[in-house]
Order: structure tokens, then sequence, then C-alpha cells
């Protein structure tokens, strides 16, 4: 490697580092005079003569240090063109970055575990981010929107179609409490999908959520599938109030062909799909409403036509009050409310495992009810002399 300065005996720069004997000697290579030997610890740019000096000072330390922002601006940049992000973000990460590196608090450090050091130490103020940007980030890595040779051409859509139709599932996601205390992306994930399927729904229809996410690049959470039967749920209840598609038989798969008419008219379907708590509990509360009155059945014994009959006639009735329970308008809650997990049974201890040791743990209470009381000496003493 060549060093900087001059040859004193013929003046040529050629000076190189060449190791004899395991020692690291300064040699002219072009007359051959051995400038120095065993003193080569550094490489100052501004040094003309070597002398010992500590590694934390030297430029091996340096080169380590620029080796390390290498790495970790490419890394940077690296990640950045993995998840499509604009110049402009690109340039920013960089920035914090550098600062962070050359900052005493996070030296060397894993960024993913000092993250909120990080906005405290440079002092920075990270946006939260909208259901709105993160459904236009997250569609942008999405595959369908350029024609490609493994996609076919009908499922190739607009951009900016599926984006705004997305958007607007979204909303209708967040007003009937499907977003609440859930992960946004398995949402936007269900919402696209159904974007998507509504846009061309004869060319779709068939398509699976799977073979949607792999077609579009993109991996396919698996909250997603709760979440997508959690949107159907509500898109049938809007149809269910439109009185031109009472005629047909809408289902899960069909309901996707209205989709644009159903939220054309969401706040509207809404209302009429969903009720308030406090009307539910009234309907709820009416004794009379649905139900046989007395003497409805006449009079009969067991095992006459007329018992007979009225068995049948309050199956119907019990049968009837199902089917309207089930098509009136239910509260409007949050999932977690109306499908409560539900406890885990404990499994029936075994004879070995319920039988007593004299090894179980005592508590305080116990311990306390075997412990005599004043009255109960004195009646133990007084017993205790009659034996």
């Amino acid at each position: 490697m060549a060093a900087r300065g001059s040859c004193p005996a013929c003046g040529s720069a050629a000076l190189v580092e060449d190791a004899h004997y395991a020692q690291q000697q300064l040699v002219c290579a072009a007359c051959g005079c051995v400038l120095a030997e065993g003193l080569l610890t550094t490489t100052y740019t501004e040094e003309e003569h070597l002398r010992e000096v500590a590694y934390s000072q030297s430029t091996g330390q340096k080169e380590q240090l620029s080796r390390c922002l290498q790495r970790g601006i490419k890394r940077v940049q690296d990640l950045c063109k993995v998840l499509q992000l604009p110049t402009v973000f690109e340039e920013t990460a960089v920035s914090y970055f550098q600062r962070a590196l050359q900052h005493p608090s996070f030296h060397l450090e894993l960024f993913a575990s000092v993250y909120l050091s990080l906005q405290k130490e440079l002092g920075l103020s990270v946006p939260a981010l909208s259901l709105a940007d993160l459904v236009k980030t997250h569609l942008n890595s999405f595959r369908l929107f350029q024609h490609a040779t493994d996609i076919p051409a009908p499922f190739v859509e607009d951009k900016e179609t599926m984006v705004t139709r997305t958007m607007q599932i979204v909303e209708l996601a967040s007003e009937t409490w499907l977003v609440t205390g859930r992960h946004p992306v398995p949402i936007v994930m269900a919402a696209a999908f159904l974007s998507w399927q509504s846009l061309q729904p004869a060319a779709r229809l068939a398509c699976t959520f799977a073979r949607f996410c792999k077609l579009a690049g993109v991996d396919l959470p698996p909250p997603a599938h709760l979440r997508l039967k959690e949107l159907l749920d509500i898109l049938l209840r809007m149809a269910s109030q439109l009185a031109w598609l009472r005629m047909f038989n809408v289902d899960k798969k069909t309901v996707v062909k209205h989709i644009g008419d159903l939220l054309q008219h969401r706040i509207f379907l809404l209302k009429n799909a969903f009720s308030l708590e406090d009307e539910e509990e009234q309907h709820a509360s009416d004794p009379g409403k649905g139900s046989l009155g007395e003497g409805s059945l006449g009079k009969g014994t067991a095992g006459s036509p007329a018992a007979a009959g009225g068995a049948v006639q309050e199956e119907g009735c019990r049968l009837e009050r199902k089917r309207q329970c089930e098509d009136s308008p239910r509260p409007l809650l949050p999932p977690c409310l109306i499908n409560p997990r539900k406890r885990l049974r404990t499994a029936a201890l075994s004879a070995s495992d319920s039988a007593i040791t004299g090894d179980e743990p005592i508590s305080d209470s116990e311990i306390e009810q075997y412990l005599r009381g004043p009255e109960e000496i004195q009646a133990f003493r007084k017993a205790k002399a009659w034996l």
C-alpha cells in the first residue's frame, strides 16, 4: 500500500509498506531504501513522520466508521426501495440515519430497539398515518395496475379508481366499528379485495382472496379473512334494505356486484339496517308481540287433537318470532360485543388428580379455620375434664 511522503535518498514518492518477518517496514519502491521499521501504527494524512498513536485516533477507526456508515446508508436505501417510498422519503431517512450514527446515544446500536429514544434525542415529530394515507401507501405496492405476462388482462385495474373504491369501503368499516382496536392492514387488504372484485365482478368473482394477494405481489395477513367476513356481513345487512334487491337471493358472493349502489346510499342503508340499542331493548321487552294469548289454544286434554294442533301452532309461532328477530335491525356495536369470545371450559379432574395427597397448598383463610379462639379453648378444657 503506498504511503504519503517522499524518499530522502532518491526523492521518489513511491513509498510502500512491506512486512519483513512480521515487522512492518516503510520502503522506497524506486531505490529500496528502508525509511522506517516497526512503528507503522497509523497513516495520518497530516503526519510527515510516523509515531505511535491510539487506535481510536487513527485512520483505522475512521475507516471502520466510514464503512459502517456506507453499509447503513445502503441498507436504508434498500429498505426504501423495497417499500417503494418516494425519493424525498429516502433522502429524509438517510439524513436521520446519519444524524443518529453521529449521536453518542445511538452509536452502533440497533434502531428497532431504540425507536422512541430516537424520536426524543433527535427531536423528531413523527405524524400519525391516517387511514387514507395508509390505503394509498399500501396499494402503491400492488402489481395489478400495470399489464404483466403473469396477470390476466381482466384482472388489471386502474389505480385511482381502485384506491377511491377501497377508501370508501374502509370508511364503511370505520363507521361500523370494524376498525376499532384492530390492525389496519388486514382491513385494508379485505377492502381492496372487495373493491377490486366489485369493479368487474363478472370476471373476478371466481378469484379467491389468496390468489388476489399473490397476483398483487403482497402478503395475505391471517386476520384478513375474518375482516372480509365481517365486511360481507355488513354489506348483506345493507343490501336487505334495498327494495329492488329483495326479489333476488343475495348472498356473500353476489352482494359484491351491488357494492357500488350500497356505498352510494350507505348512510341511509346503515340507518335502516341497524337500530339503536334502546329500540332493541324496547322491542325485546314487549311481552305481547308475536306471542300467544292465554286460551288461544283452546281447552283440551293431553293427546287430544286440540292439544296437538296447539303444539304445532306454538312451534310455528316460535319459528316466526325467530325469523323476525333475525331480520330485525340489531344494534350497531363492535364485533367484540356482538360475538364475545367464549371462555374455555376446564377439563374435569381425573380420580388420581382429585385424590388428596397432603401436599396441597393451604391459604391463610384456611389456616385461620383451624385456630381456636378463647371461647373454643375454654370449652375444650371443660370437655377434656370429663375424659
